[in-house]
């Protein structure tokens, strides 16, 4: 039998068992989040410290994606994977004693909340960088949005198990069954045989891999555009978390089973949404899905903040549901496929960083405005101004570059150095990992009268060198020459040279080879590479 298009990911193996074991302990966390926003309108039941809850789960993945990301592309990805969930379950069966003891305040539900997100933030970027890793690239999208359903299939249950739990057991049941739900992930991971890509070349440091993470991304208008208009998108929409159980409490006079049926519902908004996304595909874009998603998303707050009935905010659940799936997977899936495999996770952790930002101010901001304007008019501005955003960011583009026809690449940006002779030994003890920068250089000769177009070529080529590197970049003319053009880039050490070289993706040299071909004479554009040999004097 032949599975639906949107489940066509779960036909590989090691995708299918990770993705079950996902759903596992998302629906586990569903249920805890459900019993901490409930029980602290027990203890605090105020609007800014119930939003504190929703911040405190947030904020850890605002602070650490980047760090988290820099780890996940230079340590055996499967261990650090095992240690994250391994925290998250310490830190979910510690909340569950305390609570069941009695001994849990407001604050000390904000701080274990705060450290089970630190265990999400650290979990987060390496869990995105191991879909690449489980399915073909022709499967990439398909399984990004099907995380996305499962995510939003736990959101659906979760919620609404977590709900009926905190009525009859209390809401450190929730608490307990999250951590166990963690324990299905480890053995999963456990069982699968992940193969580790082969190095040829030292570890990157973690300084120095944040470092070529930031000058990516930096260096990709596409990832750009991703995070700018991720974080208008979360920034407005997330008002609901922080405002939810207390609209269900206050506005609709609701219990918790309640909460978390609300919660349910913007589940099955979200899985319907995610079983559709593959047959719109063809007929809208990408940036179009997340303008259509702020949109709808916009009206849906609109509509949760003028209800007092339960079924009118059920509805706006549902359509917030179907917002929030397709703006969050349709982003996620352009920042994944906007970047190379040797700097996804630091990607992903630079663009959760960026968006979990707009959750944490957006939540906290929610809970700002609940408290001055009321819970109803807090939620129509942050709808208004959700629609708004959408519409004004729309120009970014988040597509990558369509792939081009083959073209000529140039030669490699500097002649391999040969195998030295024994009066040569000297050099080769200065080409390690430790030598000192760089100077990597290039010499063209330009017809004058194709100046234009090689000055456009550059400025892509630009982009090349920072996104695999460059600590610096320069494009020289000759005064009394016009034709020749010298560019320069500098790489922090031999071994970030050869880092260079292996990062090179073919829609890389398909730019690099678009200067080379507007390069005039008989020899290819002259290349070469200098060593800093006195790196300690001051420049």
């Amino acid at each position: 039998m032949q599975l639906p298009s949107a489940l066509t990911p779960l036909r590989h193996p090691a995708f299918r068992l990770l993705w079950l074991a996902n759903l596992c302990s998302n629906t586990g966390m569903w249920m805890q989040n459900t019993g901490a926003g409930w029980l602290m309108t027990s203890l605090a039941p105020s609007p800014l410290m119930v939003s504190m809850v929703q911040v405190a789960s947030l904020l850890p993945v605002f602070l650490l994606a980047l760090p988290a990301g820099a780890l996940a592309d230079i340590v055996d990805r499967r261990r650090y994977l095992i240690f994250a969930q391994a925290w998250i379950a310490c830190a979910g069966a510690l909340l569950a004693i305390l609570a069941w003891t009695g001994n849990l305040g407001p604050w000390g539900l904000v701080a274990l909340t705060f450290a089970i997100g630190v265990g999400t933030a650290m979990n987060s970027p390496a869990w995105a960088a191991t879909t690449p890793e489980t399915v073909p690239r022709q499967d990439l999208t398909g399984a990004i949005v099907l995380n996305g359903i499962g995510f939003n299939l736990s959101r659906t249950v979760g919620p609404a198990i977590g709900g009926f739990t905190v009525a009859a057991a209390g809401a450190e049941a929730t608490f307990a069954l999250n951590a166990l739900s963690f324990l299905a992930v480890i053995v999963a991971l456990l069982v699968w045989k992940r193969e580790a890509p082969r190095a040829t070349l030292p570890k990157e440091h973690f300084l120095s891999a944040i470092r070529a993470g930031i000058g990516y991304t930096r260096a990709s208008p596409v990832l750009r555009g991703v995070m700018l208009r991720g974080f208008v998108f979360f920034l407005f929409a997330a008002a609901l978390w922080g405002l939810l159980p207390l609209l269900v409490r206050q506005q609709l006079g609701l219990g918790p089973e309640w909460f978390g049926i609300m919660l349910a519902a913007m589940g099955v908004g979200a899985v319907a949404a995610g079983l559709l996304l593959p047959s719109l595909r063809g007929r809208l874009d990408r940036g179009g899905t997340v303008t259509a998603a702020s949109l709808i998303a916009g009206a849906a707050l609109i509509l949760l903040g003028q209800s007092h009935h339960w079924a009118v905010a059920m509805l706006a659940m549902v359509l917030y549901g179907v917002a929030w799936l397709a703006g969050a997977s349709t982003l996620q899936a352009a920042a994944q496929l906007s970047v190379p495999s040797w700097v996804r996770a630091r990607a992903i952790g630079i663009y959760q960083l960026v968006t979990f930002g707009g959750l944490t101010l957006g939540a906290g901001f929610g809970g700002w405005g609940g408290e001055s304007f009321g819970i109803g008019y807090a939620l129509g501005l942050s709808g208004l101004l959700c629609a708004i955003g959408g519409v004004l960011v729309r120009r970014f583009i988040i597509e990558p570059p369509a792939a081009e026809s083959a073209v000529p690449a140039p030669d490699a940006p500097a002649p391999s150095v040969p195998r030295p002779e024994p009066a040569a030994q000297a050099l080769t003890g200065l080409l390690h990992d430790e030598s000192g920068q760089v100077l990597e250089v290039v010499r063209y000769h330009i017809d004058p009268a194709n100046r234009s177009a090689f000055l456009a070529a550059m400025a892509e080529c630009r982009q090349v060198r920072l996104r695999n590197g460059a600590l610096g970049w320069r494009l020289f003319e000759d005064v009394a020459h016009p034709e020749r053009w010298v560019e320069f880039w500098i790489m922090q050490s031999w071994t970030e040279h050869l880092r260079e070289e292996g990062r090179m993706t073919d829609w890389d040299l398909t730019v690099l080879s678009r200067a080379a071909r507007l390069h005039r004479g008989e020899a290819p554009p002259e290349a070469a590479r200098y060593l800093n040999v006195m790196p300690g004097l001051p420049s």
